[in-house]
């Protein structure tokens, strides 16, 4: 097949744009990030202050076209089937939208319960998580299509296919949803998995193992954990290990259930997209052609901003207050019941068998990582002890499946998983990464 010198110019040109805006690392201020990130962070020094009220506002509009779209007329936008889904719920996502609808009022407004409006529970969630979601998600929404559709994800992936495959047993193109989640941030990289199993590149099977696997959190939020914990100085120590633990565990978890047992189905919507169609005699060959094919059938700047607008509506509409409703119902837990100091008391023991420093203290900063990821580190920085520091934190990492944030877009999001099989894939990740990360404490820190 043949492609016009617009559309090879057009993929080269896109792909480098999107190069530097997801993947390229830039130093500033002494700090790794990405230009994805600058433009957040220059959203948020302008705009944190207003982006919880603004949030909350486009939650409550949602909410109110959400009840009329549930309850008054189930065809409110039938020839737009993604608009469809996002307005016409079934009982429990209305509800779950509801609850962090009200939440978010109280809030902002003061009016409530404390354990509601504490700075400890929904105050954490509405003005730290929040505004990152808001922004970051927001900028993803739009700039997105720049990764995906433009032939970048099949080029990169033609290459690293006969290496990810084996070792992990997902298609090549997941790199880049790693390479997004390690260099951005982790929401992202799930979104862009998302994406890309609702148009049928990936199988129910590789979609959850890339989503809970791949979507570690970013460098910069990385050294913030670090920072707050009190183990800076080890930083690269950290992350190396995390690195490590998270590759170790990835190997293991993608060869038993549940993540073995998951169909090897794509989704029902689009069905199998074909992806290894145009090989060629040499890879180089083959990865060219299938990123120009993939450029040849995007949409044009109209479709990618009005698929873009709907990414936003289902952000702002649909996952960011069940993000408020499950992320403040976890922290209430956590601050106002023993629910967590109970649980942990397994963990305790064992913590306590093999000798940890401070094990009763750290026990529940194991577990309570399935709220959000932020909470084991506040947990950890009461703790003197520089090698129970560090596996606190590097645990934090690499168990991903954070409910205020990673388990509510799985949840939200058309991949087939349940809220028992991510517990599993907590317990599981943090079991299978302990001993890698217990041995590299021990050599970089000492116990």
């Amino acid at each position: 097949m043949h492609f016009d010198t617009s559309i090879k110019l057009k993929t080269w040109i896109v792909s480098f744009i999107a190069l530097l805006l997801f993947i390229v690392p830039v130093n500033i201020g002494g700090q790794w990030t990405i230009f994805l990130g600058i433009m957040a962070e220059g959203i948020l020094a302008n705009l944190e202050g207003t982006i919880p009220a603004i949030t909350t506002a486009a939650i409550v509009i949602f909410l109110l076209i959400t009840i009329y779209g549930t309850f008054f007329n189930k065809d409110i936008f039938s020839n737009t089937p993604k608009l469809q889904g996002i307005f016409v719920l079934t009982w429990l996502w209305f509800l779950l939208r509801f609850i962090g609808a009200v939440f978010a009022v109280m809030i902002i407004t003061g009016f409530g319960p404390e354990a509601i409006t504490s700075d400890l529970t929904g105050g954490t969630v509405m003005y730290s998580l929040v505004p990152i979601l808001a922004t970051w998600l927001l900028l993803a929404a739009f700039l997105m299509p720049l990764l995906m559709n433009f032939g970048l994800m099949e080029f990169v992936g033609t290459f690293l296919e006969p290496v990810i495959r084996p070792l992990f047993k997902v298609p090549g193109r997941s790199s880049i949803d790693a390479l997004a989640s390690w260099m951005g941030s982790s929401p992202v990289g799930v979104m862009i998995t998302t994406e890309q199993y609702e148009k049928g590149f990936y199988t129910k099977r590789e979609a959850l193992t890339i989503a809970t696997n791949f979507s570690v959190l970013s460098i910069p939020f990385s050294l913030v954990i670090a920072t707050v914990i009190g183990i800076e100085h080890y930083f690269l120590q950290f992350y190396l290990t995390m690195t490590i633990a998270c590759l170790f565990t990835t190997l293991i978890l993608v060869r038993i259930p549940p993540l073995s047992k998951k169909e090897e189905t794509y989704y029902e919507v689009t069905g199998k997209q074909i992806d290894d169609r145009d090989v060629e005699d040499t890879i180089l060959k083959t990865a060219t052609k299938r990123a120009y094919r993939r450029t040849s059938e995007s949409k044009g700047p109209i479709g990618l901003i009005k698929d873009g607008a709907i990414n936003v509506i289902d952000i702002y509409g649909g996952l960011i207050p069940v993000v408020i409703a499950i992320g403040t119902t976890a922290l209430m837990l956590a601050e106002y019941t023993p629910v967590f100091t109970y649980l942990s008391y397994p963990v305790q023991l064992f913590l306590e068998l093999i000798q940890i420093p401070e094990a009763a203290t750290a026990a529940p900063a194991f577990i309570i990582g399935i709220t959000d990821m932020f909470l084991p580190a506040v947990i950890g920085a009461g703790i003197e002890s520089d090698f129970t520091k560090f596996l606190i934190a590097v645990m934090s990492l690499t168990q991903i499946i954070y409910f205020s944030e990673v388990g509510a877009l799985l949840l939200k999001s058309k991949i087939p998983v349940s809220v028992l099989e991510l517990v599993l894939i907590f317990i599981l990740r943090t079991v299978i990464s302990f001993p890698v990360i217990y041995l590299f404490a021990w050599i970089f820190v000492g116990m």
